[in-house]
Protein backbone atom coordinates (compact mmCIF):
# COMPACT_ATOMS: atom_id res chain seq x y z
CA UNK A 1 0.00 0.00 0.00
CA UNK A 2 1.31 3.45 -1.23
CA UNK A 3 -2.01 5.52 -0.84
CA UNK A 4 -4.36 6.41 1.23
CA UNK A 5 -6.58 5.71 -1.21
CA UNK A 6 -5.91 2.00 -0.89
CA UNK A 7 -7.47 2.99 2.98
CA UNK A 8 -11.09 2.73 1.66
CA UNK A 9 -10.71 0.60 -0.72
CA UNK A 10 -9.64 -2.56 1.13
CA UNK A 11 -12.87 -1.29 3.76
CA UNK A 12 -15.10 -1.04 1.20
CA UNK A 13 -13.67 -4.61 -0.21
CA UNK A 14 -13.85 -5.56 3.26
CA UNK A 15 -10.39 -6.47 3.70
CA UNK A 16 -8.83 -5.79 7.00
CA UNK A 17 -5.83 -3.26 7.24
CA UNK A 18 -2.32 -4.12 9.06
CA UNK A 19 -0.58 -1.37 10.59
CA UNK A 20 2.46 -1.42 12.74
CA UNK A 21 5.00 0.78 14.01
CA UNK A 22 8.27 1.52 12.90
CA UNK A 23 11.13 3.75 13.99
CA UNK A 24 14.47 3.43 12.52
CA UNK A 25 16.08 1.78 9.28
CA UNK A 26 16.91 -1.69 10.46
CA UNK A 27 13.38 -2.27 11.13
CA UNK A 28 12.02 -0.57 8.08
CA UNK A 29 14.08 -2.78 5.77
CA UNK A 30 12.48 -5.96 7.23
CA UNK A 31 8.93 -3.94 7.55
CA UNK A 32 9.33 -3.34 3.89
CA UNK A 33 9.77 -6.94 2.43
CA UNK A 34 6.66 -8.14 4.58
CA UNK A 35 2.78 -7.92 3.94
CA UNK A 36 2.20 -5.54 6.26
CA UNK A 37 -0.11 -2.82 4.32
CA UNK A 38 1.35 0.69 6.32
CA UNK A 39 3.48 1.42 8.86
CA UNK A 40 2.96 4.36 11.79
CA UNK A 41 5.61 6.18 13.00
CA UNK A 42 4.45 7.06 16.24
CA UNK A 43 5.46 9.30 18.82
CA UNK A 44 5.46 6.25 21.06
CA UNK A 45 9.19 6.45 19.47
CA UNK A 46 9.72 8.33 23.21
CA UNK A 47 8.68 5.61 25.13
CA UNK A 48 10.19 2.62 23.18
CA UNK A 49 13.01 4.28 21.58
CA UNK A 50 14.24 7.01 24.54
CA UNK A 51 12.88 5.23 27.36
CA UNK A 52 9.93 8.28 28.54
CA UNK A 53 7.19 7.28 30.91
CA UNK A 54 4.54 9.06 28.43
CA UNK A 55 4.85 10.24 24.70
CA UNK A 56 4.52 13.73 26.14
CA UNK A 57 8.28 13.68 25.65
CA UNK A 58 8.04 13.60 21.98
CA UNK A 59 8.68 16.82 19.66
CA UNK A 60 9.09 17.16 16.24
CA UNK A 61 12.57 17.07 15.64
CA UNK A 62 12.71 13.79 17.31
CA UNK A 63 9.49 12.69 14.90
CA UNK A 64 11.38 13.78 12.08
CA UNK A 65 14.50 12.28 13.05
CA UNK A 66 12.51 8.27 13.12
CA UNK A 67 10.47 9.20 10.53
CA UNK A 68 13.30 9.94 7.89
CA UNK A 69 15.53 7.04 8.94
CA UNK A 70 12.42 5.06 8.71
CA UNK A 71 12.17 6.54 4.76
CA UNK A 72 15.27 5.32 4.06
CA UNK A 73 14.39 1.76 4.71
CA UNK A 74 10.91 1.83 3.55
CA UNK A 75 10.04 1.88 -0.15
CA UNK A 76 7.02 0.21 -0.94
CA UNK A 77 4.42 1.14 2.14
CA UNK A 78 2.75 4.01 3.50
CA UNK A 79 4.61 5.86 5.96
CA UNK A 80 2.54 8.03 8.40
CA UNK A 81 3.92 10.19 11.37
CA UNK A 82 2.66 11.39 14.33
CA UNK A 83 1.79 15.18 14.90
CA UNK A 84 3.67 14.96 18.71
CA UNK A 85 2.02 16.77 21.85
CA UNK A 86 1.19 20.23 21.08
CA UNK A 87 2.60 20.00 17.86
CA UNK A 88 -0.82 20.94 16.19
CA UNK A 89 -1.69 23.58 18.79
CA UNK A 90 0.91 26.63 18.36
CA UNK A 91 -1.42 28.46 15.62
CA UNK A 92 -1.77 27.78 11.70
CA UNK A 93 1.52 29.04 10.61
CA UNK A 94 3.15 27.24 13.34
CA UNK A 95 1.30 24.13 12.40
CA UNK A 96 1.97 24.18 8.98
CA UNK A 97 5.53 24.50 8.94
CA UNK A 98 5.93 21.44 11.79
CA UNK A 99 3.22 19.30 9.12
CA UNK A 100 6.06 20.84 6.31
CA UNK A 101 8.89 19.19 8.47
CA UNK A 102 7.45 16.03 8.93
CA UNK A 103 6.41 15.60 5.45
CA UNK A 104 9.95 16.39 3.86
CA UNK A 105 11.73 14.34 6.46
CA UNK A 106 9.16 11.46 4.55
CA UNK A 107 5.74 10.60 5.88
CA UNK A 108 2.98 10.40 3.00
CA UNK A 109 0.39 11.09 6.03
CA UNK A 110 0.24 12.92 9.55
CA UNK A 111 -2.01 11.26 12.71
CA UNK A 112 -3.51 13.82 14.84
CA UNK A 113 -5.01 12.91 18.46
CA UNK A 114 -8.66 14.11 19.14
CA UNK A 115 -10.89 16.12 17.87
CA UNK A 116 -11.72 18.85 19.90
CA UNK A 117 -10.00 22.24 18.97
CA UNK A 118 -8.21 20.18 16.19
CA UNK A 119 -11.45 20.21 13.69
CA UNK A 120 -10.48 23.36 11.60
CA UNK A 121 -6.45 22.27 11.38
CA UNK A 122 -7.65 19.11 9.62
CA UNK A 123 -9.79 20.70 7.35
CA UNK A 124 -7.63 23.05 6.69
CA UNK A 125 -4.18 20.13 6.19
CA UNK A 126 -6.62 18.30 4.40
CA UNK A 127 -7.50 21.24 1.72
CA UNK A 128 -4.07 21.72 1.43
CA UNK A 129 -3.40 18.38 0.26
CA UNK A 130 -1.89 16.76 3.40
CA UNK A 131 -3.53 13.33 4.16
CA UNK A 132 -4.73 13.20 7.99
CA UNK A 133 -5.32 10.09 10.43
CA UNK A 134 -7.57 10.55 13.39
CA UNK A 135 -6.81 8.98 16.90
CA UNK A 136 -9.69 8.93 19.15
CA UNK A 137 -10.07 6.77 22.87
CA UNK A 138 -7.00 6.91 24.83
CA UNK A 139 -5.44 9.30 23.15
CA UNK A 140 -1.54 8.74 25.19
CA UNK A 141 -0.20 12.67 24.59
CA UNK A 142 -3.57 13.43 27.27
CA UNK A 143 -2.69 10.94 29.44
CA UNK A 144 -2.45 13.27 32.14
CA UNK A 145 -5.98 14.66 31.55
CA UNK A 146 -7.17 10.84 31.54
CA UNK A 147 -5.75 9.50 34.28
CA UNK A 148 -3.66 7.08 32.73
CA UNK A 149 -3.54 4.71 29.99
CA UNK A 150 -7.36 3.31 31.01
CA UNK A 151 -10.08 1.96 28.70
CA UNK A 152 -12.21 4.98 27.10
CA UNK A 153 -15.78 5.34 26.36
CA UNK A 154 -17.16 2.92 29.13
CA UNK A 155 -20.41 4.91 30.23
CA UNK A 156 -22.84 5.99 27.75
CA UNK A 157 -21.83 9.33 27.95
CA UNK A 158 -18.76 8.72 26.81
CA UNK A 159 -19.10 6.68 24.46
CA UNK A 160 -21.44 8.71 22.39
CA UNK A 161 -19.15 11.84 22.80
CA UNK A 162 -16.16 8.91 20.85
CA UNK A 163 -18.77 8.60 18.27
CA UNK A 164 -19.88 12.26 17.64
CA UNK A 165 -15.88 12.70 17.60
CA UNK A 166 -15.70 9.96 14.90
CA UNK A 167 -18.24 11.62 12.86
CA UNK A 168 -16.56 14.94 13.18
CA UNK A 169 -13.00 13.79 11.91
CA UNK A 170 -14.74 12.08 8.93
CA UNK A 171 -16.55 15.29 7.99
CA UNK A 172 -13.38 17.30 8.66
CA UNK A 173 -11.67 14.98 5.78
CA UNK A 174 -9.38 12.28 7.74
CA UNK A 175 -8.97 9.22 5.66
CA UNK A 176 -9.19 6.80 8.62
CA UNK A 177 -9.44 6.93 11.88
CA UNK A 178 -7.30 5.55 15.38
CA UNK A 179 -9.86 3.83 18.00
CA UNK A 180 -7.22 3.38 21.20
CA UNK A 181 -8.31 0.98 24.11
CA UNK A 182 -12.51 1.55 23.59
CA UNK A 183 -14.77 -1.12 24.20
CA UNK A 184 -15.40 -4.04 21.28
CA UNK A 185 -19.37 -3.04 20.87
CA UNK A 186 -18.45 1.04 20.29
CA UNK A 187 -15.59 0.72 18.01
CA UNK A 188 -17.85 -2.13 16.40
CA UNK A 189 -20.29 0.98 16.46
CA UNK A 190 -18.57 3.40 14.76
CA UNK A 191 -16.95 0.95 12.28
CA UNK A 192 -20.35 0.99 11.11
CA UNK A 193 -21.24 4.43 11.18
CA UNK A 194 -18.07 6.37 9.70
CA UNK A 195 -17.55 5.14 5.99
CA UNK A 196 -13.63 5.98 6.40
CA UNK A 197 -11.90 2.84 8.01
CA UNK A 198 -11.31 2.00 11.52
CA UNK A 199 -7.87 1.12 12.68
CA UNK A 200 -7.51 -0.24 16.19
CA UNK A 201 -5.67 -0.82 19.11
CA UNK A 202 -6.88 -2.59 22.04
CA UNK A 203 -10.11 -1.69 20.83
CA UNK A 204 -11.54 -5.37 19.75
CA UNK A 205 -11.80 -7.25 16.27
CA UNK A 206 -14.39 -5.37 14.56
CA UNK A 207 -12.24 -2.37 12.92
CA UNK A 208 -11.48 -2.46 9.82
CA UNK A 209 -7.81 -2.93 10.89
CA UNK A 210 -5.37 -3.05 13.71
CA UNK A 211 -2.21 -1.80 14.69
CA UNK A 212 0.28 -2.72 17.39
CA UNK A 213 3.89 -1.37 17.94
CA UNK A 214 6.11 -3.83 16.54
CA UNK A 215 8.35 -4.28 19.76
CA UNK A 216 4.95 -5.57 21.43
CA UNK A 217 4.56 -7.66 19.36
CA UNK A 218 8.34 -9.07 18.79
CA UNK A 219 7.91 -9.26 22.65
CA UNK A 220 10.70 -7.17 23.31
CA UNK A 221 9.38 -6.34 26.48
CA UNK A 222 8.78 -8.92 28.77
CA UNK A 223 7.27 -7.12 31.89
CA UNK A 224 4.72 -4.88 29.13
CA UNK A 225 1.44 -7.93 28.89
CA UNK A 226 -1.21 -5.52 28.10
CA UNK A 227 -4.78 -7.50 27.54
CA UNK A 228 -5.19 -6.33 24.31
CA UNK A 229 -1.18 -7.29 23.25
CA UNK A 230 -0.48 -10.89 21.33
CA UNK A 231 3.58 -11.47 21.73
CA UNK A 232 4.26 -13.29 18.26
CA UNK A 233 7.58 -14.05 18.87
CA UNK A 234 9.16 -13.73 22.91
CA UNK A 235 11.94 -11.34 21.03
CA UNK A 236 13.56 -10.78 24.58
CA UNK A 237 14.42 -14.21 25.78
CA UNK A 238 16.27 -14.60 21.73
CA UNK A 239 17.92 -11.88 21.73
CA UNK A 240 19.25 -12.30 25.21
CA UNK A 241 20.10 -16.14 24.81
CA UNK A 242 22.15 -14.97 21.25
CA UNK A 243 24.20 -12.45 23.00
CA UNK A 244 24.93 -14.78 26.07
CA UNK A 245 25.74 -17.47 23.35
CA UNK A 246 28.71 -14.78 22.01
CA UNK A 247 29.52 -13.91 25.67
CA UNK A 248 30.23 -17.91 26.19
CA UNK A 249 31.99 -17.93 22.63
CA UNK A 250 34.30 -15.19 23.55
CA UNK A 251 35.88 -16.28 26.79
CA UNK A 252 35.44 -19.70 25.76
CA UNK A 253 37.89 -19.03 22.50
CA UNK A 254 35.32 -20.56 20.22
CA UNK A 255 34.79 -16.97 18.33
CA UNK A 256 36.53 -16.33 15.84
CA UNK A 257 37.14 -19.36 15.12
CA UNK A 258 39.52 -20.45 11.31
CA UNK A 259 36.76 -19.36 8.99
CA UNK A 260 36.25 -16.26 10.89
CA UNK A 261 39.56 -15.61 10.77
CA UNK A 262 41.33 -13.39 7.53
Amino acid sequence: MNSVKEFAKMKNDNKKISVVTCYDYWSAKILDKTNIDAVLVGDSAAMVMHGYETTVNADIEMMAFHINAVKRGIKNKLIIGDMPFLAHKKGIDQLVENVDTIMKAGANAVKIEGADGNLESIEYLVKSGVPVMGHLGLTPQSVNQLGGFKLQGKENGAAQKIINDAKLLEEAGCFSVVLELVPAELARNITEIISIPTIGIGAGPHTSGQVLVLHDLLGMDDEFKPKFLRKYLNGFQLIKDAVNQYDDDVKNSKFPNGKESY
